[in-house]
């Protein structure tokens, strides 16, 4: 057949589906009311944790029966030096002033409270030269009322810490996260207001029962980020001016290798379209600029009465691995986005500006106009009122059975989790889990260099890592300088070097 005749038929079938797929939109439109109808009833197993979960709780920490005693750090003080004092049950409060320090919190039951005075904080300030403001291994505890400014690591960061609240700080200019919680369960992060972050203002790593209500998150890559996480709710947040503004994550390589169980509800995500400033070849430094909603592999996300507009490339992006920048196949995650549900959500003038990719999907489907939801490998999704948005890569989702999450309030449980016993065997591995994997996955990039280029380095030199732990010497151009963890014991370190160099994936 010559080829003038196969453009022909070429052109004969592309009339033949676009007039089937133009015609198909004449027919009646499905029309769902998210007020009636059933509700989501939760995808949490009660069992797992003998807890109930109740639709009411809105504390993540244990009820002090008797308060300790009160600690007061004024303007010069170290805060540092009243946490070394505190006991388990007491309270510092961080009058207004500057303070230029790391603070480690390895007790359990501490509480960190800035006093406001007439609109004035507390501040930490790393001056551009300290790497983190906050961390916390203890369970049970609170940070509040702090402004944390010019670090370059982390504004809060928790390692392996249970029952935690985080609430009402400001954190500008801290680096790679504002606030990181990883490796914790039963957390509550609410009304902070967070910006200029290089990765992800609000990153939930590896953590399980998280509750993310009322921040502000604007002017970083990511807004507020779920990774490698299960039963999360992430709600009522201003999430503006990122790169990309609420993320469902499974990054592979690291050592929990799921993420599940997410709702995505009523958050205001507008003009995400912050050029991405995140480090080169990193999962973030792929996120394409003017994206509202990114689902990455996460299974069972549920987006609901979201308000999305102005994010230039697309309103909700949902992606497999292999079609994902900067992602490198892990054997041990499942690649492939299963059951997102999508329901009412109210999308004005997204994809005016899209990927070269989108285009290319809405032209496989004979599609025009600007995608507010763009879907390459998802499987068994569903969608309630899709005639209401352009889209791609969704025609095979069904209609979702279900038109609201009302009945699921929180994934917090009704008494917070025991506090995390650390056997002296598993001391390395939950280091590595709580902190390491923070920035290392392993083979691909992430903040840090991957744990096999590790491997290579100091495969036979254990304490060469722990000691490079201790005090890091930035070696690379293209990676960040590594925090110094020296607050860790040298045994500490020692485990988690051999935890490191063991791995396989």
């Amino acid at each position: 057949m010559s080829s003038g005749k196969i453009i022909s038929v070429l052109l004969v079938i592309g009339a033949f589906a676009g007039g089937a797929y133009y015609g198909g939109q004449n027919s009646t439109s499905v029309i769902t009311s998210s007020r009636g109808g059933a509700s989501f009833s939760g995808g949490f197993d009660k069992s797992a944790d003998q807890k109930n979960v109740s639709s009411t709780t809105k504390s993540a920490v244990i009820k002090r029966e008797v308060e300790g005693k009160v600690h007061r750090v004024n303007d010069g003080d170290s805060i540092m030096a009243a946490v070394q004092l505190a006991q388990p049950g007491d309270t510092i409060q961080i009058m207004p002033g500057s303070y230029h320090e790391t603070v480690y919190i390895d007790k359990d039951d501490i509480r960190i409270i800035g006093v406001i005075q007439q609109g004035k904080r507390a501040t930490l300030d790393g001056q551009g030269k300290l790497n983190d403001a906050i961390l916390y291994s203890g369970n049970n505890i609170v940070i509040e009322n702090l402004l944390i400014t010019r670090y370059k690591g982390n504004g809060i960061m928790g390692q392996a810490g249970n029952n935690f609240e985080i609430r009402n700080n400001v954190i500008v200019d801290t680096g790679v996260y504002g606030i990181f919680p990883q490796l914790g369960k039963n957390g509550l992060i609410v009304s902070n207001v967070i910006s200029g972050i290089e990765d992800a203002a609000i990153y939930v790593g590896m953590s399980d029962n998280i509750h993310v209500a009322y921040n502000d998150v604007f002017d970083s890559v990511a807004g507020i980020e779920i990774e490698n996480s299960r039963h999360a709710i992430v709600e009522n947040n201003y999430v503006h001016n990122n790169t990309g503004g609420i993320l469902a994550f499974i990054t592979p390589g690291l050592p929990i290798k799921t993420t599940y169980d997410v709702i995505i509800r009523n958050n205001f995500i507008s003009n995400n379209n912050h050029k991405n400033f995140g480090a080169p070849g990193s999962t973030v430094g792929g996120i394409p600029a003017g994206t509202g909603i990114l689902i990455m592999a996460a299974d069972d996300v549920i987006v609901e009465g979201n308000i999305i507009s102005g994010n230039k490339t697309a309103g909700i992006l949902i992606t497999d691995h292999h079609n994902a920048p900067n992602v490198t196949i892990d054997p041990e995650s499942d690649p492939v986005p299963h059951r997102v549900m999508i329901l009412d959500n109210l999308m004005i003038n997204n994809g005016y500006d899209t990927i070269d990719e989108a285009k290319a999907l809405m032209l496989l489907e004979f599609k025009q106009g600007n995608p507010d939801i763009i879907a390459i490998g998802a499987k068994d999704g569903c969608i309630i009122n899709r005639h209401r948005y352009v889209t791609s890569g969704i025609n095979d989702f069904k209609e979702c059975s279900f038109t609201n999450t009302a009945a699921t309030q929180t994934y917090l449980l009704d008494e917070p989790v025991p506090p995390r016993i650390i056997d002296p065997s598993e001391r390395g591995k939950v280091v590595y889990m709580g902190i390491c994997a923070g920035c290392h996955t392993y083979t691909g990039r992430m903040i840090g260099p991957p744990v096999q280029i590790i491997q290579a380095l100091y495969m036979d030199n254990p304490q060469g890592l722990a000691d490079y732990i201790e005090h890091p010497i930035k070696k690379r151009d293209d990676y960040p300088e590594m925090p110094p963890q020296n607050y860790l014991d040298a045994e500490t370190r020692l485990a988690a070097a051999k935890y490191m160099l063991g791995r396989t994936n």
